[in-house]
């Protein structure tokens, strides 16, 4: 699966300065640390455990989740299983939480989700949550610095990676420390995994005395024909095929424009073909052509310099100082146009 990704990015011209999986060993350290602390501050415990247990997700589901005896999310049956695990009291954070969310209007975004997750946090008691599993049924997990007998994964493990990776991985000098990379300016996620975010990651770092990340930001799914994709509903798209018949920046340019930020967006190479064809073709291409034919007609085929600003009446001495201006929204856009006309 490694090597898949490792392809893909590279027929899509994405670049990334490291591959991080969980499974590097400076990962593994930071994971462990984080959970030494949190033992020595008593905020996990061993207990009892009993639940519906997914083999094939290695996943814990309520009664109230399970449907009609199979998991919710493969759909294969589920099992009863009892036995001791590892907790994080994340129960006592219900209340700071709601608290922070409400005092932070951008810490969620868009606000739908933000209102989403603040209603599952006051309609419904927010509990302890499961952060291990015996080692002899899960052997390839993260061992407990306080308990080898157990390991941790998913929660502690895969959600500690956006804080480890900033101590093994960022560079350090007497200009930098490792901790001046965090807090995080954006978590970019998945709508259907944003409790898990908002939620449980919050709550870990409020118990470890850590700041939170400025934003967490829940995107929406790309669908076929209004439906998810789903290998099971063998309506998933290949990226490598449109990748190769429209080109990279083709496909690029369409995932980013196509849907409002945030919201679902129907996929179908009809769209990117009239997506492609209606703003860069069309739109920005007469842009240019038009700019071409002008200055070919009026200025003999040369960009002429700007004219002093006291030839200028007062709006066009406006529209001039705001070009100039860095910091100003209008030269943003101009520089997105640019972008644009650079990739035609």
């Amino acid at each position: 699966m490694v090597e898949n990704y490792k392809n893909l990015w590279e027929k899509l011209d994405i670049r990334y300065d490291a591959f991080i999986r969980t499974t590097d060993e400076g990962h593994k350290k930071v994971v462990q640390s984080v959970l030494q602390e949190l033992y020595n501050t008593g905020e996990i415990e061993k207990r009892l455990y009993a639940g519906w247990y997914c083999v094939p997700d290695e996943r814990f589901w309520t009664e109230k989740e399970v449907v009609e005896g199979n998991c919710p999310d493969c759909k294969r049956p589920v099992e009863q299983i009892t036995e001791e695990n590892y907790f994080f009291l994340m129960s006592k954070y219900q209340e700071r939480l709601i608290r922070y969310i409400e005092e932070n209007p951008y810490y969620i975004l868009p606000e739908t989700r933000r209102n989403e997750v603040l209603g599952f946090l006051k309609n419904n008691p927010l509990g302890d949550l499961c952060i291990s599993r015996p080692r002899q049924r899960l052997s390839w997990g993260v061992p407990l610095p306080f308990d080898d007998n157990f390991v941790t994964y998913v929660w502690f493990d895969a959600l500690t990676n956006y804080y480890s990776a900033v101590k093994y991985l960022a560079p350090s000098s007497k200009f930098f420390k490792s901790d001046d990379w965090w807090p995080a300016e954006h978590h970019l996620i998945g709508k259907d995994i944003l409790t898990t975010h908002a939620v449980y990651w919050s709550a870990m770092l409020m118990a470890l005395g850590m700041p939170l990340p400025k934003n967490i930001f829940a995107h929406g799914w790309w669908t076929i024909e209004g439906r998810k994709m789903s290998k099971s509903l063998g309506n998933v798209v290949d990226p490598y095929m449109i990748a190769g018949q429209f080109g990279a920046d083709a496909f690029r340019y369409f995932l980013f424009r196509e849907v409002t930020f945030g919201l679902d967006g129907d996929f179908s190479e009809q769209a990117l073909t009239q997506r492609f064809n209606t703003d860069l073709a069309n739109n920005l291409g007469n842009l240019v052509s038009r700019a071409l034919t002008m200055i070919e007609k009026y200025r003999n085929g040369v960009v002429p310099e700007p004219s002093d600003a006291k030839d200028r009446d007062g709006l066009e001495k406006k529209l001039q100082a705001r070009f100039k201006d860095p910091q100003d929204g209008l030269i943003s856009s101009f520089d997105k146009h640019l972008h644009y006309l650079d990739c035609i």
